[in-house]
């Protein structure tokens, strides 16, 4: 509240904490280490777990680096790191005095997980939430990307802290949106929208996981998990549908051999990001 005195807050003891005086917001924006470059950074987010994120992540860095793009992923899973794994990466991360560096995949694709930072990527992590969060943002500003078109930052299911952490400390160009066919899934597609509008974050688009099965057998589509609603969410927010992913048991079989790059079409080649 206002001290109420004429001559303004210039000699006040308590003008840091005067409500006549003004205070300039804080920044929270993480910055990059001097020895990186990073052109833009995508989000890939989901309301909840279970729906492929990981996998939409990883098939788009394949899709952007077969483009010819230097390819980035930061795993934000922290408690559920699965992005080395598919890409067949193990081993520890190194360091020096510059900072931590990615591991790189066969296929040129940088990356940083907590999995290589543990002495075995089996072992749980038990952190809270502030502490994740400020995990996420040290992969950010303490590893070394070099060169890097796109950084595709894989994060935790929900809207949580770690969401909120990642969208108010990250320079993000815009976020994917990973959901599946039903019903239920489409209203948490909503909240994830909702979250991202608020924070003024830009939506790129929508990508629909477990959409149908070929059946090889007949060459008939089935919907397993039932008619798709995501259109209606879409329409409704004015957003793009960016791809449809199959159920494909290859794909699988790919991502436990840890050779998804091999995958011969990630169904998301007519995908647009920011230039």
């Amino acid at each position: 509240m206002s001290c109420g005195s004429s001559g303004g807050c210039g000699g006040c003891a308590s003008k840091s904490s005067c409500g006549s005086a003004q205070q300039a917001p804080q920044d929270l924006m993480a910055q990059l280490s001097e020895f990186s470059s990073v052109k833009h950074v995508i989000g890939v987010v989901s309301g909840k777990g279970g729906v492929g994120k990981s996998l939409v992540t990883s098939l788009l860095a394949i899709t952007m680096a077969r483009r010819g793009f230097k390819v980035g992923i930061l795993d934000g899973d922290i408690t559920g790191p699965s992005i080395p794994k598919v890409f067949g990466i193990k081993g520890k991360a190194p360091a020096d005095e510059l900072g931590m560096h990615p591991l790189t995949s066969e296929g040129g694709v940088d990356i940083m997980s907590v999995n290589l930072l543990l002495e075995n990527e089996s072992d749980p992590v038990l952190w809270r939430g502030p502490v994740v969060g400020n995990v996420v943002k040290q992969f950010y500003t303490d590893v070394i990307w070099k060169d890097i078109d796109y950084l595709f930052v894989d994060m935790p299911p929900g809207t949580g802290d770690v969401a909120i952490t990642v969208f108010q400390s990250l320079p993000l160009d815009g976020i994917v949106v990973v959901t599946s066919p039903q019903d239920l899934v489409s209203m948490i597609v909503e909240k994830a929208v909702k979250m991202a509008e608020l924070m003024q974050i830009p939506i790129i688009g929508a990508v629909e996981n477990f959409s149908y099965f070929h059946c090889p057998d007949n060459g008939k589509d089935y919907k397993i998990f039932g008619e798709s609603h995501i259109d209606e969410v879409l329409e409704k927010y004015g957003l793009l549908l960016l791809g449809r992913l199959p159920i494909d048991p290859k794909v699988a079989e790919l991502c436990d051999a840890g050779k998804l790059e091999q995958i011969e079409k990630t169904n998301l080649e007519q995908v647009e990001l920011p230039q």
